[in-house]
């Protein structure tokens, strides 16, 4: 809708994982390099959390993209964990290729066994990416998969694990000490910083072409003050300030526009107040760009 106003090839801030507005901060230059530590030295397990909205998606998706680059692996990636403990066997042996007759988790546990000494041979080692690990409730099932860790050699493990989610996944690895002891590599994302948030923002109007500047600087400050840092929430921020921006037919976006959406956002009565003219762009909007905004239903991004 207004990506030909801002001189956008496409839309920057879309809260979907896609790698190529993967922005590279240092501490997410830090994880990819653990993460990729983990599987190359074929490391049992690892752990990385994140605060929600940093970007832990995004990370897995990156590392993905890496094990395919490098035909070394085979990778497993489950996406929705909430499965009982033979639901994930099931699972990882169907996305390893292998075919199973029989439902008994002992057979499953056969199948799975050839499977990760026939990539062994192949000089392949299988990988198992779990998103959003938290959602798993039963601990029965954490022993499942903790207990794929005795598939090893006498020198490595057979498969690495990595498990991904948010906070509160730490807390519940930690009341299981054999699993917790199991853990090669532990990191946790944070929110960005000011510095960052403005970076992050910058890297993804460059992606899409931009090669001016579309947010003051008080704009990129307010910015990190209403998100806190968190990719997500900048994300929705910054898409509505282009789409409340281009219906006001502003040529910057300036701070007071970040802390109306803001507050509207905020607001339990949600319901059309950005259709407003902002007082503070007013003297750069124009009557057609009013009534624009005034037709338009904006709703935040989930």
């Amino acid at each position: 809708m207004y990506e030909a106003y801002w001189g956008l090839t496409e839309k920057p801030f879309e809260n979907t994982p896609d790698p190529r507005f993967f922005y590279y901060s240092q501490q997410h230059k830090e994880a990819i390099a653990r993460m990729l530590y983990v599987v190359r030295e074929h490391k049992g397990a690892a752990l990385f959390t994140g605060e929600y909205g940093c970007g832990k998606t995004l990370l897995s998706r990156i590392l993905w993209q890496e094990l395919q680059q490098e035909n070394r692996y085979q990778p497993v990636f489950i996406l929705n964990p909430r499965l009982s403990g033979v639901e994930f066997i099931q699972e990882i042996v169907h996305q390893l290729g292998g075919a199973f007759e029989s439902q008994a988790k002992i057979d499953l546990f056969h199948c799975l066994h050839k499977i990760l000494y026939a990539n062994h041979n192949a000089n392949k080692h299988s990988v198992i990416i779990i998103d959003e690990a938290q959602a798993i409730k039963d601990k029965d099932t954490f022993e499942e998969i903790r207990l794929l860790l005795n598939f090893q050699l006498d020198n490595a493990f057979l498969l690495t694990i990595i498990l991904l989610g948010q906070p509160e996944l730490k807390f519940t690895v930690m009341s299981l000490p054999q699993f917790m002891q199991r853990m090669a590599v532990r990191f946790h994302l944070k929110a960005f910083n000011e510095i960052e948030t403005r970076q992050y923002i910058e890297h993804r109007l460059a992606v899409c072409g931009v090669k001016r500047q579309l947010f003051a600087d008080e704009a990129y400050k307010e910015i990190y003050v209403v998100t806190g840092g968190i990719p997500r929430r900048i994300n929705t921020i910054c898409d509505l300030a282009l789409l409340v921006g281009f219906g006001l037919g502003l040529t910057i976006i300036d701070h007071q526009t970040i802390i109306k959406i803001n507050q509207d956002l905020e607001s339990p009565d949600f319901n059309g107040s950005l259709q407003q003219p902002l007082q503070t762009a007013s003297d750069n909007s124009t009557n057609n760009g009013a009534s624009q905004i005034d037709s338009l239903k904006v709703k935040p991004q989930t």
